[in-house]
Order: C-alpha cells, then sequence, then structure tokens
C-alpha cells in the first residue's frame, strides 16, 4: 500500500524527441513531455478540449528503451512518482520543477 501514497499512471502522446544524457558513470537519463487529452462539456453544454502536459525524467534501462524506440508523437503509458526539485538559474532567479520519475513503461500504438 505505500506505493500508493505517490503514484502516477498517464498515457498520452510525446510532444518532442527524448533527450537523453549520460550521467555520472555511464547512467543514462532520458526527458521528455507527453500530453494527455480531457474533454468536458461547459454550463452552456458546448464541449471543451484540454490538454494537459507533464516532464517526465527515465533512467538506467528504462531509459535505454525510451532513446530507442521513442519519438515526438509516440503513444506511452507511464507509471511512476510525482516529484518537485529546484535550482537557480543562471540569472540568480529560483525555479521550481515538478516531473514525473518513470519506473515502467508500456509502448503505445503501432509496431
Amino acid at each position: 500500500m505505500s506505493n500508493l501514497r505517490n503514484s502516477v499512471r498517464l498515457a498520452g502522446f510525446l510532444g518532442t524527441e527524448p533527450e537523453a544524457k549520460t550521467v555520472g558513470q555511464n547512467k543514462k537519463m532520458v526527458r521528455f513531455s507527453i500530453a494527455t487529452n480531457d474533454s468536458y462539456k461547459n454550463e452552456k453544454g458546448e464541449k471543451v478540449e484540454e490538454t494537459q502536459w507533464h516532464n517526465l525524467v527515465m533512467w538506467g534501462n528504462t531509459a535505454q528503451i525510451a532513446e530507442k524506440f521513442l519519438h515526438k508523437g509516440s503513444e506511452v503509458t507511464v507509471e511512476g512518482k510525482l516529484t518537485s526539485r529546484n535550482y537557480t538559474d543562471k540569472d540568480g532567479i529560483k525555479r521550481y520543477v515538478t516531473e514525473i520519475v518513470v519506473n515502467e513503461i508500456l509502448l503505445m500504438g503501432k509496431k
């Protein structure tokens, strides 16, 4: 049950090409964003489409799979945990980032 405390599952489409980096002693990391779509009817009864963008980070074997098989427009389902971090940019401004650290990925769509 402890895994339920911070668990995220999303299905969406990549908005960018995965950005791969090697960190430290050959540890692979990949970053990209996916879009999820939702629709609802507003108070006037009109259908409204809404797109949310989610930043994802993958490490190790999951990152290698993402780098090899994913491209802009690919459909994926991911599972991971929500994390927040901050850093100070080159202008001295503190920036905040919320992202999903993915531990499982399922490639969807056509082969």
